[in-house]
């Protein structure tokens, strides 16, 4: 899938999330997906706890990510809250 699908895939809607990012309209954010895969969750068992997701959304998240990151400026040091 081309990078502009996945991104396609990302949607913004001021009225579901409080207008963040998220998954083709669903109540499912682009954050909730990054976490549970930075807490291990493989792109199966998420598929299996949300079963409205396609693995291209696992993806799109991801790219997502990527492409926020890459855009970012480089600091002196990282602030973990």
């Amino acid at each position: 899938m081309s990078d502009k699908k996945l991104l396609e895939r990302i949607k913004f809607d001021k009225n579901i999330l409080a207008g963040k990012p998220i998954i083709r309209g669903l109540r499912i954010s682009v954050a909730m997906i990054l976490e549970l895969l930075a807490k291990g969750a493989s792109n199966q068992e998420i598929l299996e706890d949300y079963p409205e997701l396609e693995p291209e959304d696992i993806q799109a998240a991801l790219f997502y990510a990527y492409y926020l990151v890459s855009q970012e400026e480089v600091l002196d040091r990282l602030t973990v809250p």
